[in-house]
């Protein structure tokens, strides 16, 4: 898929999401006028603020999530990155992204239908072309058992408790964590 077709596909998803509070529903309405302004806000190399996609793991029971300890952030988070261009859809981006970085096997992990959140954040001063991701996120269950496998986009790997989560996490991983464990 291009990422002509990707935007269109991000169209559809945001033109049809239907947002579950106020301030989800003014993001939603924040990244249809950016991506009808920018013809590349899909790709890494359009503008500074672009979309990206990311996943929460859970366990079956949505007890525990597993998060990766990122190299550049240095803070515990879900999965997630750039949108690339043979990605299937948004959707799949985000799941090729939980695949990479987890080391788990598309058979060990589901990811759940529909987009859940929305999330734009900026990526502070050490971060020179790219300065905001306008994030799209998913939940998705990894089989009972599933061994994740760092990758060298990870410096860690670790299934946290929703009891007991990172105390650095910001509010809105927070309330991903708690929307995985209404859905």
């Amino acid at each position: 898929m291009s990422h002509a077709e990707l935007a269109d596909d991000l169209r559809g998803l945001l033109t049809t999401w239907p947002s579950p509070t106020a301030a989800q529903e003014a993001l939603r309405v924040e990244y249809l006028t950016h991506l009808d302004a920018h013809d590349a806000a899909t790709d890494r190399s359009g503008p500074p603020a672009h979309f990206t996609a990311s996943c929460l793991v859970v366990d079956p029971g949505a007890e525990h999530v597993l998060l990766t300890l990122h190299p550049k952030v240095g803070r515990w988070l879900q999965f997630g990155g750039h949108l690339e261009d043979h990605d299937r859809s948004v959707a799949a981006g985000a799941l090729r992204e939980a695949l990479e970085e987890s080391g788990l096997s598309a058979a060990t992990l589901q990811l759940r239908p529909g987009l859940v959140q929305l999330d734009r954040h900026s990526l502070g001063s050490g971060f020179t072309r790219c300065t905001e991701h306008l994030d799209l996120r998913w939940i998705a269950v990894a089989a009972h058992g599933a061994e994740p496998v760092a990758s060298e986009e990870s410096d860690d790997l670790a299934w946290w408790s929703v009891d007991a989560l990172p105390e650095d996490m910001d509010d809105s991983l927070r309330s991903l964590v708690e929307l995985a464990g209404r859905v």
